[in-house]
């Protein structure tokens, strides 16, 4: 890898977690909210094959964030559609990111029997 490649990498992914914390800094949208907008935004972009080049550009700066999971699921419906047709719309989001989710499970349940949250008051 080449010193350009970490810079773009960086840029990128600097660039749309910067404009998640302008969102957040700049409008009354809750976080989560900014999520769901995240992860439909890098679908629908997949979806009209605008994402890609992106990716191609940046790699994981564009795969990491939460656009980069919506970029999962749509390449996974739009796999699962070319082999199984109709039906992949339904199970190749699920398929392509199985990994993730299952990963996101493991920790969250471990970090929740390692640490004693507390409510906010």
């Amino acid at each position: 890898m080449d010193i350009m490649e970490y810079i773009r990498v960086f840029i990128v992914g600097g660039l749309i977690c910067l404009i998640a914390q302008i969102l957040m800094d700049t409008t009354k949208l809750m976080p989560a909210r900014i999520l769901v907008i995240y992860v439909a935004l890098g679908t629908i972009l997949t979806g009209l094959k605008i994402y890609q080049p992106i990716v191609d550009f940046a790699g994981a700066g564009a795969t990491v964030p939460l656009l980069g999971f919506g970029y999962s699921l749509g390449k996974g419906v739009m796999r699962a559609v070319d082999q199984h047709g109709f039906l992949g719309i339904f199970t190749g989001g699920l398929s392509a990111t199985a990994g993730g989710i299952g990963a996101a499970i493991v920790f969250g349940y471990i970090a929740a029997l390692l640490f004693n949250p507390k409510a906010k008051q």
